[in-house]
């Protein structure tokens, strides 16, 4: 009997059996190569939690550490909860820290008339209602501000102080009805255009130039409805701030960068302490997050002593 086709067929099969878990270990490698770089470039670093505002919108949010102290991070306009993703891990040491989409923002929902000041202070409270905060020092950056006044507002008790970053240079009567439609109706032509001009004009010339496209990139990607009307909303609430504030009765501290000079004496003279992060433009947590974080600390600890 004539073997060698049977020894001919075994190898060609042992052959094959091997191309075949040679492919799967490449498939393998690939899949989780994928994954993880999905992983990397997600600006999110864990699934959010979601809950639902008043008006039914879903509210996405993240929390991290466990403390009786709470610090309640709001990013600003056109913006999402991952611009503060290089503070998490610091305070989340000592704090429990919480970071949300607001509405119309990152992976919260869509589907609301009017996006305001009012409406994302409602979205910030019911987070902290869910996760039951009775200690909080809420951070707001840019239109973020504003909005952790109107929350705290809703809040009474809760809240043991605010910490705006960049929102106001300068407090006063605020700004006038003209020069805010005039800002908007600017913005609603050729939309993510003006927007990514604006926001590129926001950073110090030698910022990181990937950080620079990446901000903005992702903000004049934005909903133009969501941003023109928060956008309207944010700047008409700069003639209430000052009214928030005496209301309140807050420790307030205001974080400004350098880019531009801020009027101290007019943000103490509404009972606001500054400090100013030098060599730093509007997207200060993210420019420099170590001396940002430091900062920051120190407020905190400044507010809850």
């Amino acid at each position: 009997m004539d073997t060698k086709p049977i020894i001919r067929n075994r190898n060609l099969q042992v052959e094959h059996n091997k191309h075949i878990h040679i492919w799967n270990i490449v498939l393998m490698i690939l899949i989780l190569t994928t994954s993880l770089a999905a992983t990397a470039q997600s600006p999110h670093s864990k699934p959010s939690l979601t809950v639902k505002a008043k008006d039914g919108v879903s509210i996405a949010y993240e929390t991290y550490g466990k403390s009786a102290t709470a610090i309640v991070f709001v990013h600003g306009w056109s913006c999402d909860r991952s611009y503060w993703k290089g503070q998490m891990e610091y305070f989340s040491k000592d704090y429990k820290v919480v970071a949300i989409d607001l509405g119309g923002h990152g992976e919260s929902g869509l589907g609301r008339k009017d996006w305001t000041i009012y409406s994302f202070g409602n979205d910030v409270a019911e987070v902290i209602k869910e996760l039951k905060l009775e200690r909080i020092v809420l951070v707001g950056h840019s239109m973020g501000g504003d909005v952790i006044a109107d929350a705290a507002m809703l809040l009474p008790g809760r809240v043991a102080g605010l910490i705006m970053v960049d929102v106001y240079k300068k407090l006063g009567a605020g700004r006038p009805t003209e020069q805010i439609e005039e800002f908007v109706n600017g913005l609603s032509t050729d939309f993510p255009v003006k927007v990514e001009s604006l926001v590129r004009s926001m950073f110090r010339p030698d910022a990181d130039p990937s950080l620079v496209q990446y901000v903005a990139k992702d903000m004049s990607s934005a909903p133009p409805a969501v941003a023109l009307s928060a956008a309207k909303s944010s700047f008409t609430h700069s003639r209430q701030i000052t009214h928030d504030f005496e209301h309140l009765k807050l420790p307030v501290i205001a974080i400004n960068p350098d880019n531009e000079p801020t009027d101290v004496e007019s943000m103490r003279s509404h009972g606001v302490d500054v400090i100013i992060m030098p060599r730093s433009g509007h997207f200060l947590m993210m420019e420099d997050p170590k001396r940002f974080n430091e900062i920051l600390d120190t407020a905190v600890k400044t507010i809850i002593k």
